[in-house]
Order: structure tokens, then sequence, then C-alpha cells
């Protein structure tokens, strides 16, 4: 694929790094809509069951991830974008299954659905674990401080594995990311191996903490990235979040956003700045950079 701007267009790949799709949504249509828009590449992330549907076992999680898989090859099949698959058990399952099972029985299901994962991604069936990370909103500080233990062991755990992670945390700004980078560093696992998922489009240094960002494109992105992008030393990628959720259409963004949010960037940094840096740069976003974080693997 050429990865060039032609007549104002970028005409290379295009990833979405964090998208979800599910069988009782939209799916394979969403996927459609995302190619048919320009997109080329997404980051299919591992959907929890919520809220009724919180698997309480290592098999009803392994029946989950599975179910994540079969999505990804029928993407492949009828649509014919590469999928990456990211797998592993979100936060937020953990939080509210320690009112129904138990800090420690949660616990040792989150830990036991992160090794599973890591199996997965072993095996060459999934590229990353993810989402993990810590519950973004208000929690007592027992959970609040075993949130913490366990994601350092996550990043342990995926650090052995020399697999990359994808972060669900709260937002809290640069903190966030100074918080993430320490536990980074005390888990051996590299500060751009730790990818924060909807990261704010801030990707600046002093932001990001050499953290690498998965960025939600919203609106005022563009204006963000413009202004900080220059002062990035770490990488970062563009992101939907799409939710694929009948119960909440419409909610986060929708999957034809990265493809035009990719073109509206170029047609910006083409006011000011080279064609040539521009291709450059849209290279490393949707190639280069996400190569290096999921790999190169035939869809």
């Amino acid at each position: 694929m050429e990865m060039a701007i032609i007549e104002g267009r970028w005409t290379g790949s295009i990833w979405d790094t964090h998208i979800h799709l599910d069988s009782n949504g939209r799916g394979v249509a969403a996927a459609r809509d995302f190619a048919n828009a320009g997109g080329t590449h997404i980051c299919l992330v591992h959907k929890p069951g919520f809220p009724s549907k919180l698997p309480e076992s290592i098999a009803a999680v392994n029946e989950a991830y599975m179910g994540t898989l079969e999505m990804a090859r029928t993407v492949r099949r009828d649509v014919g974008i590469d999928v990456r698959v990211i797998l592993g058990p979100h936060p937020v399952v953990w939080e509210k299954q320690i009112h129904t099972l138990g800090l420690e029985a949660a616990t040792q299901l989150h830990i036991d659905s992160v090794a599973l994962a890591l199996n997965y991604c072993a095996e060459g069936e999934a590229v990353a674990l993810g989402e993990v990370g810590r519950p973004h909103y208000p929690v007592s500080d027992e959970i609040w401080n075993a949130a913490n233990e366990q994601l350092e062991t996550v990043m342990h755990m995926a650090s052995q594995a020399g697999v990359p992670i994808q972060l669900h945390v709260e937002e809290n700004g640069s903190q966030t990311n100074a918080e993430l980078a320490a536990i980074c560093d005390r888990s051996g696992l590299m500060r751009n191996r730790a990818v924060r998922h909807y990261a704010p489009a801030d990707i600046s240094n002093t932001f990001t903490h050499q953290l690498s960002s998965s960025i939600s494109m919203g609106k005022g992105s563009l204006a963000t990235i413009v202004e900080t992008y220059r002062d990035c030393s770490s990488s970062w990628t563009m992101e939907t979040d799409y939710l694929d959720d009948p119960s909440r259409p419409g909610a986060v963004l929708g999957p034809k956003t990265v493809p035009k949010r990719t073109q509206a960037l170029v047609a910006v940094l083409l006011k000011s700045t080279d064609v040539n840096q521009v291709e450059e740069l849209l290279c490393r976003v949707h190639s280069i950079w996400p190569s290096a974080l999921y790999g190169e693997i035939d869809p």
C-alpha cells in the first residue's frame, strides 16, 4: 500500500487502535462502515458482557474470549480488513465482582484471565493485553490500593511475556500518566509498551510521561494534536472506542470517525507543514507505530 498524500488525501493505511464489535450489535456492518470510509486496520478489543453477563469462572472467560476471536475471523473474511485482537479482563468487571465474589476470588479470576489472554498472545491469536487497568470512577481506598497492586502484577506479567498492554484508567490529566509510568518502572514494563486507551489528545512529553497514547478522536482532538505533536517523543495512534452497544446507540464515537479525522488532520497540517513531513507523520501514526506495538501479522 502506497503511503502518500495524493490531491490532499492520505492514501495509506488507517488504523483504529481500539474498537469493540458485538455479535448482538452492528458487528460486521460497523466494520464495513469503517472500511468504506477508508479504514484498513482495527485493533478489536475484547468487550465484557456488561452488565449481566460477567464471567464467574475461567471457562466462562475463555468462552467470551473465543467469541471475540470469532468476530475477528468473520470481519477478516467478510470485510477484508486487517484485524488485530486484544484480549483481557476489564478492570470494571473486577471491581463489580468484588461485591459478588469477594476481593480474593475476583482478583484471582482477574489474574487468571490475564494469564489466559497472554496464552492467546503466545499462540498468535491475539497481539496485546487489554483493556486492563483500574476503575475510572471513585472507589474505596481499599479497592483503589488493591487495583494498583493488581495492575503492577498485570504489567509484570505482560513484561515477562513481551506483550504490550492497553490501559483503561481514570481521567486525571498528566497525574494519571505519571502514576502509570511509575507502575511501569516498578513492574519492568517499558513505558512505550503501555498504551493509554481513550487518551487525551495532549501528546506532549510533559503530559504523557513517555507512555504511548491511543487518542480518542472526538471533537477538539485535532487542534490539541496539532499544538502538541512536535513535543512528542512517544508513539500515538487514533481510536474511537466504538462500543457497538444496541442499548446505547451513539455512545462514544462511530466507526467512520478515525478515517474522517485522519483526512481532516492532513488538511490542517498541509496549511503550515511540508507535504513530505505530513506524509512521514501519517506513516508513523498509521503504520510504523501501530505495527511496532501490534506486530506484522497476516490478517
